[in-house]
């Protein structure tokens, strides 16, 4: 229980009609979620205007009203709170309830098209294996400690977020680590949050359904940096042509990081193999388990974080040295008939690049790449063709099939893809609608030694179609498949 006045510190207030003396028991922006003697935040969403749900809120529970546009009527015992900007005003209300976590943590954002996921987790592995209780915000679990809380968006609304760093405060956590969005930086998910370290790893064609074109993509990103506060540390891929960019109007202290220009954190790729990668970290040799040149890139991010919060240089690298690939991301066996499977989340054209280049460095040019890839519906639909003619180039073979195709025909969004493949490499080219079917086609199309990528999906256990989501997993589709093969 909060006293109004106190929770609606730094709320830039229009206007107040009723009293401010008040007790709330929760702050909700669904009026589904309402309970008595609560506040309601009317934001207007991209799908729904919370405008529209004021009395709903009201008739279950709803004590005050925070709105930008006050109703016709206004009723005596509810107090209505005119704002400004609704979503920035629900980040502030919702970080006040909870007593402001963020300010009794290190907290570290990570943003940027690729990497954020790897990153964030590797860093929070890290740093629990160096005896911190750890907590992570990522888009394939959240976790408090070793606790796991399922993850339904890369950063979560500022309720939910907020109420879970307070769960990490209460919980011992000293460090969080989470994926910051530029959904979520447009959105005022992470306003009024405090960071310690912001860091930025790459900018790349993606969310252009969303944010319209990338120059709005890249302010919005930005703009994760333009408000970090003077005792922020901003780390910056400086390899990217827009690192510099992110830090243009920043406050924080900068740092910089890259693999082909001087820079802070500077690392050089000695060896890149199967068996994995071998670094120089601004003059330190270590061996690593993971692989590709964009493991290089998120492992020298893991190692800047951690020495901008103050660890131990050596013991960091010995702590890199013993980390593990990230459920997903570049997770790969090989069958008794020797035949490589890879699964990744690469889901953007960059991402699809890095995968297959990390691919054609550890290769031995005697065996056959072959692709499965598909593009998800109800999203950026710009990058069909380009992921398409991506998988087409790099691969010996390429089968393009559905990811999640949500609302939209799968069949569709194929023959949109297929716009990207040359005539040249049509021939190489096979179009099968379900999934499961296509990895079954490029399992039986693989020969001993050969190396399939099953992309797009990476850590998603599900197939989302026509609003159902179905039980569904390449990594274990793939490697059962494979084990069929064999007998």
């Amino acid at each position: 229980m909060k006293n109004l006045q106190d929770i609606l510190y730094k709320v830039n207030l229009v206007s107040v009609h009723g009293s401010l003396d008040k007790k709330m028991d929760a702050v909700v922006f669904d009026s589904r979620k309402m309970v008595e003697n609560g506040l309601f935040v009317a934001v207007k969403g991209v799908q729904a205007d919370g405008h529209l749900f004021i009395e709903k809120a009201i008739l279950t529970g709803a004590t005050v009203v925070v709105c930008e546009t006050l109703p016709e009527k206004l009723i005596p015992q509810v107090t209505f709170v005119q704002v400004k900007d609704s979503s920035v005003a629900l980040a502030y209300i919702a970080a006040n309830f909870y007593d402001n976590p963020s300010l009794e943590l290190n907290l570290v954002g990570i943003t940027g098209t690729n990497g954020k996921t790897t990153t964030a987790t590797l860093s929070h592995k890290l740093f629990s294996d160096l005896g911190f209780k750890v907590g992570l915000l990522s888009t394939v679990v959240n976790k408090i400690g070793e606790t796991e809380i399922p993850a339904t968006h890369t950063t979560p609304d500022p309720v939910e977020l907020n109420r879970l760093l307070r769960e990490m405060v209460e919980a011992g956590c000293e460090y969080c680590f989470m994926e910051v969005s530029s959904h979520a930086v447009h959105q005022h998910r992470i306003t009024g949050l405090d960071f310690k370290v912001a860091l930025f790893t790459n900018i790349t064609h993606d969310h252009l359904d969303y944010h319209k074109t990338f120059r709005e993509y890249i302010n919005a990103k930005k703009g994760f940096f333009d408000n970090l506060g003077t005792n922020a540390v901003a780390i910056v891929n400086i390899d990217d042509t827009n690192g510099m960019v992110m830090v243009q109007n920043t406050k924080a202290k900068i740092r910089t990081l890259a693999l082909q220009t001087l820079a802070d954190y500077k690392a050089k790729i000695v060896e890149n193999s199967f068996s994995g990668l071998i670094l120089n970290i601004n003059s330190h040799e270590v061996y690593t388990n993971l692989i590709g040149g964009f493991n290089a890139y998120n492992l020298l991010s893991v190692y800047a974080i951690a020495v901008e919060l103050g660890q131990d240089e050596i013991e960091v690298l010995t702590g890199i040295s013993k980390l593990k690939s990230v459920e997903g991301r570049f997770e790969y066996f090989t069958s008794p008939s020797k035949i490589t499977a890879i699964v990744d989340y690469a889901h953007t054209p960059d991402a699809l690049k890095n995968v297959l280049g990390t691919i054609q460095t550890v290769r031995t040019r005697n065996e056959q790449v072959i692709t499965v890839v598909g593009c998800g519906g109800d999203r950026d639909k710009t990058k069909r063709p380009v992921m398409a003619g991506i998988a087409a180039e790099m691969s010996d073979k390429v089968i393009l099939t559905s990811d999640n195709p949500r609302s939209e025909n799968p069949d569709e969004i194929i023959r949109e893809m297929q716009q990207g493949v040359s005539p040249e490499r049509s021939a190489r080219s096979l179009s099968v609608t379900n999934r499961a079917e296509a990895i079954k086609v490029a399992c039986a199309l693989a020969q001993p030694g050969d190396i399939l990528l099953i992309a797009g999906k990476g850590h998603e256990k599900y197939q989302e179609i026509k609003g159902v989501k179905y039980p569904f997993d390449d990594f274990e589709t793939v490697k059962e498949t494979l084990k069929n093969l064999n007998k």
